[in-house]
């Protein structure tokens, strides 16, 4: 099975990373069988931490599902913010899952409430935003942020061990009964956290390729209509 990780970022360096990363956890997923694809947004933020840079990463993540769907048996939207999610399903007919959502649904079929835990505090109203639009509100689904930005903590991960620790706890002590560490930057520091709390800390990059895994097809979009001056592969997907 071959899994599109697509990253929304346009830090190629962070796509090898999670690529690097994610080869080496399939075997402990349960996941030999899965092959990644790695691709990287074109155009955009070097990682997001902005709700414009947000939206832009939308069609640039379009852009790149439209170019690989019919050489990929999935999509992993490898961005905790899931850009495009749903427009992604409408447009391609091929299973497709996000790192936000896939983390969701993982972390609450644990315990009945959860903390979401990232880099960036611009992060934390889109991320309730997200949540609520899944259908969780927030006496289900806390939202904490650490001040540095996910990019920063990937480049000096053991400096930002104690504020995410901090955070983490806060949260537990709030009520949280398992800690996601989202967003990419922050993929594989799950182990290192893990120890120093008292509930379950789950990698949103491990939850993104076991939710790729299970990921079905979304039914059929509706009628499309003409659109002008995008990337030949996407205006394609979405001629009438």
């Amino acid at each position: 099975m071959r899994i599109l990780l697509l990253n929304g970022n346009t830090d190629m360096a962070m796509t090898e990373r999670m690529l690097a990363l994610g080869r080496q956890s399939l075997p402990r997923l349960g996941l030999p069988h899965l092959e990644l694809v790695p691709a990287t947004a074109r155009f955009g933020a070097r990682y997001i931490a902005s709700r414009s840079a947000a939206a832009i990463a939308g069609h640039a993540v379009l852009e790149q599902v439209a170019e690989h769907a019919g050489s990929v048996d999935a999509v992993a939207i490898a961005c905790f913010g899931d850009p495009a999610l749903d427009a992604a399903r409408e447009l391609t007919g091929i299973p497709v899952a996000g790192m936000a959502d896939s983390s969701l649904d993982e972390a609450l079929a644990l315990a009945p409430r959860i903390a979401l835990l990232t880099g960036g505090t611009a992060w934390v109203p889109m991320l309730r935003e997200f949540a609520a639009s899944r259908g969780h509100p927030p006496d289900r689904v806390m939202v904490r942020a650490v001040g540095p930005t996910g990019d920063m903590i990937a480049r000096e991960p053991e400096r930002a061990m104690d504020l995410l620790e901090e955070a983490a706890a806060q949260a537990v002590a709030d009520g949280a009964g398992v800690v996601v560490l989202g967003g990419a930057g922050l993929a594989g520091l799950a182990p290192c956290l893990a120890p120093r709390l008292s509930v379950p800390v789950l990698d949103s990059l491990d939850c993104l390729l076991r939710g790729a895994a299970r990921a079905r097809p979304m039914p059929a979009g509706p009628a499309r209509a003409p659109v002008i001056g995008l990337a030949p592969a996407l205006a394609a997907r979405l001629a009438p």
